[in-house]
């Protein structure tokens, strides 16, 4: 089936979200750099890596477990809980941080925040709410790991994601189960980029029961999880945080633009019909490029 006009448009939008999340993510991170919200005491530490892929295999399973035994309510309360959480997270530390608001005032406008984010995904959950929403907790996420993790234990980490990604897409194929469940749901945990005018994710999600097989050409929107985002992004905020005096900004610039490499190769596949596990592809792309940075600055790939 040949590729679309509609189709090379919502790529681009989606390419957007990802600058814009990269962008957001380096902006954020002094914020909450100064608010104190790194999530680990030692960040050089490679058991770091370690706790955070158990923390997201764990919840993986409780999440697939939940759905199996028929409870998906409570699968939109944990989800809507850890949302509003994390919005409140990214508001306060900027408006106290960047902004100078009285600490009190800003943490009251951030739970303020984050509940009308909850009860607009609650009540409304269209295309563009989930989407807003959804590029606020990618970038503060990928914002706090990445002032949380050096940058050993963040190379770790996207290549045992990556490999994670692989296999749960191609062998096991929960992450299938997964996106199903999420979609179903209109969770707020990936972005939604409509290919066709008066789209309506919300009756799209109650008919739509396979997200990644072969019926691209009866979907009217393109779906990536928020992961997709975060991850790579990761490593572009941990280059700058933890980087060297004779780097620069090289090895996080390169980061970036490999992340953005790695978008293209992979929409090149879904464009044809073929989807792929995105991690592969865009942490891949973000580990070569943040390599190729380090080389460019100093003459040396080394990093550790």
């Amino acid at each position: 089936m040949p590729v679309t006009w509609a189709e090379y448009r919502a790529t681009a939008v989606l390419l957007g979200f990802f600058v814009a999340n990269i962008l957001l993510a380096v902006v954020f991170a002094g914020p909450f750099l100064d608010a104190g919200l790194q999530a680990f005491e030692d960040p050089n530490s490679s058991g770091n890596s370690v706790v955070y892929i158990a923390l997201i295999l764990a919840f993986t399973f409780v999440i697939l477990y939940i759905a199996k035994k028929g409870k998906k309510w409570l699968i939109r309360a944990i989800i809507l809980a850890a949302v509003g959480s994390t919005v409140a997270y990214v508001v306060y530390p900027v408006l106290n941080q960047s902004l100078g608001v009285d600490l009190d005032v800003a943490v009251g406008i951030a739970v303020a925040v984050a509940a009308g984010c909850v009860l607009a995904l609650y009540k409304h959950p269209e295309w563009y709410v989930i989407d807003a929403v959804g590029l606020l907790v990618a970038s503060g996420s990928a914002a706090v790991f990445g002032i949380s993790l050096g940058i050993v234990p963040t190379v770790l980490l996207l290549a045992a994601l990556a490999v994670y990604d692989a296999i749960a897409v191609y062998r096991t194929k929960h992450m299938l189960s997964l996106a199903d469940t999420v979609i179903e749901l209109r969770l707020p945990v990936l972005l939604v980029i409509p290919k066709v005018a008066n789209y309506r994710f919300r009756d799209d999600a109650a008919k739509f029961k396979q997200a990644t097989e072969s019926n691209k050409g009866e979907r009217e929107a393109m779906f990536m999880g928020l992961g997709d985002l975060v991850m790579p992004t990761i490593l572009v905020v941990s280059a700058l945080q933890f980087a060297k005096p004779d780097w620069g900004t090289l090895p996080s610039l390169g980061a970036a633009i490999g992340t953005l490499v790695g978008f293209g190769v992979l929409m090149g596949y879904v464009l044809k019909g073929r989807p792929q596990a995105g991690l592969p592809l865009l942490n891949g792309g973000a580990i070569v490029g943040f390599v190729a940075g380090v080389y460019w600055a100093t003459g040396s790939l080394v990093f550790w």
